[in-house]
């Protein structure tokens, strides 16, 4: 380790001692924020908790210290890499909200050295977790020993210094970690780059300016939550209104949200995504990349119907960090382009075109209608068309007045994927528009509709039904096709479904994640219907009866105690008037 003398520490950190300026300028920058904050400042005073090398990869969990507006933070950290390990590449996982130190195995084993640092702080009966001292108690994620600071403070005042929020510790806490990591003996300060999950992903950005960082991959955290989430400001809103922001807000977003930091990164940046993931939104996520510098590489992938999951696209992230931080010949390509415009016939279709089109395996087209939250879409599939260097997919709509969303994920022969930039597009603006899609009570036949159920496959029942059957007991199943105009339920209708299953079973239906009831699946040899009216499911806050199908966007199955909803068939879900 290479500690610093503790009196240069205390003359650094002296001036942050006392209270935080009344009123300091509203609008700063992030480096003019961190300009006098200088990670590597103060002794570490390692304590090691944990020290062990098992199947050839050296484990240590220690604590250390950081220092912060005069406070000293105690932090927890994890340490893992293989055993006798020289000039190893150095990377920080940084975990997400209420979470708590993971390293990745399989980096480990591929030569990285990882640490990992809790951030979260006092929570359950952790042994472990970060100690933050009583003036700086807003670090801790639990709302009954923090709070959370962003824009307002626990008192429910407007902040007035960047510095009064959590983010601006988690922020100096991890690049202090950075600190950490950089010195062990195994690894190469030269190549040191992070990963964030959720909320790490939306520390991601800060940490993306630290020179010392090569490269970062934020999955889902991206900012844009703060004012544009918390006051449903959509991007497609129809008016867009954008209300008062509060004193608060406007220090908050010049200085310590994500999207601020983005101007000043220099680290090479991914961004994985899933496009129904509840943080910024996938089209204001995407805003953050017409803010960088330029030279600084950036790529980004959205995987279509995802929330807090990228299985499908998760590949990228080794080939950004081989790419950017090992300097190994991995093949990446610009962003494929898209266009949404009508064909001769005036029915609205997504123009794809990527680069590299010679190494192109497959193109995926994904369109949704009218819904500005981004989060709340029904995406559906679009027949894809190859012509020449140029794929297409028609986005047929009911309303030309209403948005029509498209972008597409083209995976190349690598499995690289890559995703279009979001497209939005009102029908009728483009010329003369056609709508010939028609609303439907039929929510799924078997034909179209299962790639919006969670956790399926589809199977062929009695008869020759097709249908499909859950295949995750724990999860359950859901879709939230519901928000799409075409499937929204008429007024007054009730939901209708077949089933088949040869065990009596119980089932939890949820409808909007607060209406629920209990739905009782009958053995037979046979096909059997349910029909559920809206009043079978009671809220869960009022305890009062669900008023109408026509106001759900989204329903979900799942399992009661005892109950294996991996028995039950499922088909012909419509609603019945």
């Amino acid at each position: 380790m290479k500690p610093t003398l503790a009196l240069f520490t205390f003359l650094l950190l002296a001036p942050l001692a006392a209270p935080l300026a009344a009123e300091p300028p509203r609008s700063i920058t992030p480096p003019e924020l961190w300009k006098d904050y200088d990670p590597n400042v103060g002794e570490f005073k390692e304590e090691i908790v944990l020290s062990e090398t098992r199947d050839g990869i050296f484990n240590r969990e220690s604590y250390i210290s950081a220092y912060v507006l005069g406070e000293e933070v105690r932090v927890y950290c994890k340490y893992s890499v293989k055993a006798g390990a020289l000039r190893a590449p150095g990377l920080l996982n940084v975990h997400g909200w209420m979470g708590a130190p993971n390293v990745t195995k399989a980096f480990v084993e591929a030569g990285w050295a990882i640490m990992a640092h809790d951030y979260c702080g006092e929570t359950g009966d952790r042994k472990h977790y970060t100690k933050y001292p009583p003036r700086l108690r807003h670090g801790n994620m639990e709302r009954q020993i923090g709070p959370p600071i962003r824009s307002e403070t626990a008192d429910n005042q407007p902040i007035t210094d960047p510095r009064q929020t959590s983010d601006y510790l988690w922020y100096a806490i991890q690049r202090r970690v950075l600190s950490y990591l950089e010195q062990q003996k195994e690894v190469d300060a030269s190549r040191l780059a992070a990963t964030g999950y959720s909320y790490g992903g939306t520390l991601m950005w800060a940490l993306g300016t630290d020179p010392r960082v090569k490269a970062v991959v934020a999955y889902f955290g991206i900012g844009w939550t703060e004012y544009y989430r918390n006051k449903q400001v959509w991007m497609y809103n129809v008016p867009y209104v954008e209300p008062a922001r509060t004193s608060g807000e406007e220090v908050y977003l010049s200085s310590v949200a994500p999207e601020a930091y983005v101007p000043y990164i220099t680290a090479a940046t991914l961004w994985l995504n899933g496009s129904n993931d509840h943080h910024g939104g996938h089209e204001r996520g995407l805003e953050s990349f017409k803010r960088f510098q330029p030279g600084v590489p950036w790529a980004f992938a959205i995987q279509a119907r995802g929330h807090h999951n990228t299985e499908k696209i998760d590949q990228a992230c080794a080939m950004w960090l081989d790419k950017h931080v090992l300097g190994k010949d991995v093949f990446w390509t610009a962003q494929p382009q898209a266009t949404i415009r009508l064909d001769a016939e005036g029915i609205p279709e997504l123009a794809v075109r990527p680069s590299a089109a010679e190494r192109v395996k497959r193109i995926e087209i994904y369109y949704a209608l009218k819904e500005p939250c981004s989060f709340n879409r029904s995406w559906r599939d679009a027949a894809c068309v190859r012509s020449d260097g140029e794929w297409t997919g028609k986005m047929p709509v009911m309303n030309v007045d209403d948005y029509v969303f498209g972008y597409a994920n083209v995976t190349y022969d690598t499995t690289l994927v890559l995703s279009t930039p979001f497209c939005a597009a009102i029908p009728a603006k483009l010329g003369v528009a056609k709508a010939t899609d028609r609303r439907s009570s039929v929510i799924y036949t078997g034909t179209d509709g299962m790639g919006v159920w969670t956790d399926v496959a589809e199977v062929e029942g009695p008869q020759g039904i097709k249908s499909f059957r859950c295949t995750n007991n724990r999860a359950g199943t859901g879709t939230e096709q519901l928000f799409d105009p075409k499937w929204k339920a008429p007024a007054a209708a009730r939901l209708g479904f077949k089933f088949y299953c040869t065990q009596p079973q119980t089932l939890i239906l949820t409808a909007n994640n607060y209406d629920h009831g209990e739905i009782e699946i009958t053995a037979s040899d046979a096909w059997q219907e349910m029909i559920v009216p809206a009043n079978k499911l009671i809220n869960r806050f009022s305890n009062q009866p669900m008023k109408d199908w026509a106001t759900v966007g989204k329903i979900h199955f799942a399992s009661k105690d005892g109950s294996d909803i991996t028995k039950v068939i499922f088909a012909e879900f419509k609603w019945v008037e």
